[in-house]
């Protein structure tokens, strides 16, 4: 009899199953795919508090997620770094005395102490303003976040296991039975094999499919009420060299990211906010989304751009509160916690949330469930590191510079990257490796069969995919027949 099922493996279900296991809980999570493989790694990468929300006034939501932004740079900085974001002044939209009072809420709703504050710019003066179009002559400078998305899920995912609960990828939840107080789930492995375990609580994490949950344990008309909402990115060569980021307004009232991507090799553009109602399993940028990021892009940058120059996309869905709101732009971002009954059987379903915010998610959801969890211990993820990220004083410059010395023999950008990736488990990854030929076969980009072995075994990784864009973003950068390397060598682990 576990303590909790988890249902779906995004972010806000690996934090639930994080918090829940260090509390002593006995935890199960299921994912129909893989960890992090819908929603939760089609972010705009950002930990942030939602500078737009203040326009709808959502002066609660943004407060919740700038106290969180400067836990979390605590807790994981080899993957989530701070970032500066330029907003130009355009003079057709928002007043410069508008945008200022904004970014001065923002600056001190949180209780900002890591990151530096807001200031002013101006063409004369700074160099950022070279790549974009000579009529912005002035604008801001503000503080907020990168965060490797799907890396995140992996990490909370990968201490839940370390402290007990059991994560089991591929294996979809088909059915929900209330079974005398308690919940009786059958799992179904692979597409094939079943098997049935029993819970006291059902925390239904699903993500765009939280309605589709919710309907297997009763009627539809029980089920959390949903917006579903699609926003796709864009990712182009780079338009500028400056390491700080842009946020543009869009002549709708959209607010627009470009943001270097992957060491600045690239650009990443987005995102958009469209209703959806088509298959959640095959999501993807419209040709007319990024016609609308590319026109977006082309009202600020010199560089102007084409969807011919787009080398990749990538799209979302998110489950939205509905909140009646008129358009799916201005939808609540905060979450909803939905506890129902089912006999004496309770299930939590998750609606909404940012990435921001699910450590917090996490505590008031087992919060909520204490009545039926009497024995789960106190909180305790707000001073605690994630996996790899319990580097002395949060200070990954410096750790870096100590894996230099520790691997002289790796090359700068190989070593940097996994030190972005793994943080201080650089050192289970490469082992006992002395030279890159301890590392085995390279397939390309400093990946190697040594990091390969260690995301399978450690990190759930099942297949290439797993690995190239999720664990990593190396897929950007491998070839066709490096791909395909890879691809044979996960076929003949699964015969072997």
């Amino acid at each position: 009899m576990y303590d909790i099922l988890i249902i779906g493996g995004g972010i806000n279900g690996a934090g639930i199953a994080r918090d829940a296991a260090g509390r002593g809980l006995k935890v199960l999570l299921c994912e129909k795919d893989d960890l992090a493989s819908h929603t939760s790694s089609a972010s705009t990468k950002l930990i942030h508090g939602g500078l737009r929300y203040l326009e709808h006034y959502d002066f609660a939501l943004v407060r919740k997620a700038l106290i969180e932004r400067e836990t979390l740079l605590k807790a994981a900085p080899h993957i989530i770094w701070p970032l500066r974001f330029v907003l130009p002044h355009h003079q057709d939209l928002r007043p410069s005395w508008l945008l200022r009072l904004g970014l001065f809420f923002y600056d001190h709703l949180g209780g900002r102490k890591l990151l530096p504050a807001t200031k002013s710019l101006s063409r004369k003066t700074s160099r950022v303003f070279a790549p974009l179009q000579d009529r912005f002559q002035k604008g801001f400078e503000y503080s907020d976040c990168w965060v490797e998305d799907a890396r995140l899920v992996v990490l909370n995912a990968m201490d839940a296991s370390e402290r007990g609960a059991t994560i089991m990828t591929r294996t979809e939840c088909v059915a929900l039975d209330p079974n005398g107080g308690t919940w009786r789930a059958k799992l179904r492995i692979d597409g094939r094999a079943d098997m049935t375990v029993d819970a006291k609580v059902v925390i239904n994490a699903a993500g765009p499919w939280v309605d589709r949950v919710a309907g297997q344990a009763g009627t539809r008309s029980n089920a959390p009420q949903v917006r579903l909402v699609k926003g796709s990115h864009i990712i182009v060569p780079s338009l500028f060299d400056d390491e700080r980021c842009f946020i543009f307004q869009a002549g709708d009232g959209r607010i627009i990211f470009a943001i270097p991507y992957e060491e600045g090799r690239f650009t990443l553009i987005g995102t958009t906010d469209l209703p959806f109602e088509d298959d959640l399993n095959q999501v993807e940028a419209s040709a007319e989304e990024i016609q609308y990021l590319c026109a977006v892009s082309n009202d600020y940058f010199k560089q102007q751009i084409t969807p011919s120059d787009v080398i990749s996309t990538y799209s979302g869905v998110r489950p939205l509160f509905e909140d009646q709101a008129e358009d799916a732009s201005s939808v609540t971002r905060d979450y909803v916690l939905k506890l129902q009954h089912h006999g004496a059987a309770p299930m939590l379903s998750v609606i909404g949330g940012k990435i921001t915010t699910y450590r917090k998610l996490a505590e008031d959801a087992l919060k909520q469930l204490k009545y039926v969890l009497p024995n789960a211990q106190s909180p305790w993820t707000a001073k605690v590191a994630l996996p790899g990220g319990d580097i002395p004083d949060a200070d990954f410059e410096r750790f870096e510079q100590a894996c230099q010395t520790a691997f002289p023999w790796l090359d700068p950008n190989t070593l940097h990257r996994l030190a972005r990736t793994h943080g201080t488990r650089i050192d289970q990854v490469l082992g006992s490796a002395q030279n890159l030929s301890d590392l085995g076969h390279h397939y390309g980009a400093g990946l190697y069969q040594k990091e390969v072995d260690y995301l399978i075994e450690r990190e759930f990784a099942r297949t290439p995919e797993d690995i190239l864009q999720r664990r990593t973003k190396l897929g950007l950068h491998l070839s066709t027949d490096q791909i395909s390397a890879l691809r044979d060598q996960f076929e003949n682990r699964l015969v072997a």
